[in-house]
């Protein structure tokens, strides 16, 4: 028997919602859970909630932001040569942003 998953407030979760996505989707979910360092389950409720997402900076986090800035740059690139911007894109680096915009506030707040 498996172990029994719970969450933040010691409530059980027993229930199971499933849906589907395309690939193209599934890919932008699976890029935005590794940005915030939360499980897909963790990122995929505080999403549906409507809950803030605050992203703790850790190895896992630095790792996909580098992945990641340097997917966008190489999408840049292929933009450079004309070719077009897809909306992925463009949530992908609005993310980064805002994961950059508040690593910056907590380095402020450092000092």
């Amino acid at each position: 028997m498996s172990k029994k998953n719970y969450d933040n407030h010691n409530r059980w979760r027993n229930k199971t919602v499933a849906f589907r996505v395309s690939s193209e989707e599934d890919l932008q979910l699976e890029t935005m859970v590794k940005l915030t360092g939360l499980t897909k389950q963790d990122y995929i409720i505080r999403r549906l909630l409507e809950r803030d997402v605050v992203v703790q900076g850790n190895p896992r986090v630095y790792k996909a932001l580098r992945d990641q800035l340097a997917a966008v740059l190489d999408e840049l690139r292929r933009i450079e040569a004309r070719q077009g911007v897809n909306d992925e894109l463009l949530d992908t680096i609005q993310m980064i942003a805002i994961i950059m915009n508040g690593m910056q506030e907590d380095f402020a707040y450092d000092r």
